[in-house]
C-alpha cells in the first residue's frame, strides 16, 4: 500500500465532505465486500481518491451515476466488470466484484473463468456479448464492429453506451488500485 490509510479524525476540512459522501454511497450500494478499518477509514479505491479529494470527487460523482443510471442488468455488469479486474490483475477490484456476483448467485466455477482471464461456456446471450466488448475494450484499440453492432442490437444504443462507460470506469479503478498497490483485505 503506496498511500496510508486515512482515519475519520485525520481527515482535512477538503476530505471531509467527500469521506461522508463515500460512506453513504458505499452503505447502500457497495456492502458486499469490506470497505473499511475498524476506525472507518476508507480501503479500496476510495483511499486513493480521498488523498485527492479534488479528483477523488470527480470519479466518485462518475461512480454513482454509472450506478444509479445502470439499466443494465447486474449479471451483465458483473461479467463487464470480472473482465476489466481480470484485465488489469487488480486484486481488490477482483475481490470486490467476486463478492458482488457470489451474492447475486454467480457459481464459483464461473467466477473462477472470468478472473482467469477466460470465457466461461454458460454465458447467456447477454453476458456473452458484454464479456466480448469488455474483452476487446481492455486490450486496447477500437472495439471491432461486429461486436459493436451485436451490442447496439442486444442492448440498443443506450445500454451499448452503458457498457463502454463501465468498462472504461473500471479501468481507471483497476488502475488506481495498482498503482497505489491497494491490498485486499482478509475475508471473513
Amino acid at each position: 500500500m503506496r498511500l496510508p490509510l486515512i482515519a475519520p479524525a485525520d481527515l482535512t476540512p477538503e476530505q471531509k465532505p467527500l469521506y461522508d459522501a463515500m460512506r453513504k454511497g458505499i452503505a447502500s450500494n457497495f456492502n458486499t465486500f469490506k470497505v473499511e478499518r475498524a476506525d472507518g477509514a476508507l480501503m479500496g479505491p476510495w483511499n486513493p481518491w480521498l488523498h485527492e479529494p479534488a479528483i477523488g470527487a470527480a470519479i466518485w460523482d462518475l461512480t454513482l451515476a454509472m450506478t444509479a443510471n445502470a439499466t443494465l442488468p447486474d449479471n451483465v455488469r458483473q461479467i463487464a466488470i470480472l473482465v476489466v479486474g481480470a484485465r488489469y490483475d487488480a486484486a481488490y477490484e477482483i475481490y470486490a466484484h467476486i463478492a458482488v456476483a457470489e451474492h447475486e448467485g454467480m457459481s464459483p466455477e464461473r467466477l473462477a473463468t472470468l478472473v482467469a482471464d477466460l470465457k466461461p461456456n454458460d454465458l447467456s446471450k447477454e453476458e456473452s456479448i458484454a464479456f466480448d466488448l469488455a474483452y476487446a475494450l481492455s486490450r486496447g484499440g477500437t472495439l471491432p464492429e461486429p461486436v459493436y453492432r451485436l451490442a447496439v442490437a442486444t442492448f440498443g444504443q443506450h445500454g451499448t453506451n452503458e457498457l463502454i462507460y463501465l468498462v472504461g470506469l473500471y479501468a481507471m479503478v483497476s488502475t488506481t488500485l495498482n498503482g497505489f498497490n491497494v491490498p485486499v483485505p482478509e475475508r471473513d
